[in-house]
């Protein structure tokens, strides 16, 4: 269920009246590059139609924590260069996958560059939105992240992720609570996989 997240992320629109401009390229990079640290409540849309919801930690560069609410329990954790799958119906360590073959690494990298990095494959206005798809120019067949924003001032939205098989993943954003610093343990593979037994 969770694999699909390794490729893209998506989110639901504003209601706001008038249209808005596209925001720049070079904006929406400052933007996420001021995002050292954020919170937020999200919901998934899967590839299979079925829904999942929870909480996101982001801590820039590289630390991602998606906790997911009951039912389902499961953890995905992004840090060391590694994004591990944590499934709470199951006793196994969890799949491990390198951070630089999903797309959430091109959120989450040191430094954004999408108007000089030749990620972008598409930068368009929607309605009142501006909406991104990038992806590794090494690397196409690890698949793309759409990312949608609103302006003034400009807010990540949602994502949608397309994997290597061509899934869709899509992950709905609430509002962004920045500037919280978080302990390295949130984002601990070991210090996870030792609290769970793996």
């Amino acid at each position: 269920m969770l694999r699909p997240l390794l490729a893209p992320l998506a989110f639901a629109l504003m209601t706001v009246p008038a249209l808005a401009d596209k925001i720049p390229l070079q904006a929406i990079s400052s933007y996420l590059n001021s995002l050292t640290t954020a919170e937020t409540d999200f919901t998934q849309i899967n590839a299979d139609g079925s829904i999942a919801t929870g909480k996101l930690y982001i801590k820039r560069p590289g630390r991602v924590r998606f906790e997911y609410a009951p039912p389902d329990k499961a953890l995905v954790l992004a840090s060391g260069g590694q994004v591990a799958i944590f499934d709470d119906k199951s006793n196994q360590p969890p799949e491990q996958y390198p951070l630089k073959r999903t797309p959430l690494n091109l959120i989450l990298a040191e430094n954004i560059d999408l108007a000089g990095a030749k990620m972008v494959v598409a930068h368009t206005e929607e309605k009142t939105a501006t909406n991104v798809v990038a992806q590794d120019p090494e690397h196409p067949e690890y698949g793309s992240i759409s990312l949608v924003f609103t302006a003034n001032p400009t807010a990540l939205r949602q994502w949608v992720i397309t994997d290597d098989l061509g899934q869709q993943t899509t992950v709905i954003l609430g509002a962004l609570k920045t500037g919280v610093d978080y302990k390295p343990s949130l984002f601990s593979i070991n210090v996870e996989s030792q609290k769970r037994g793996n």
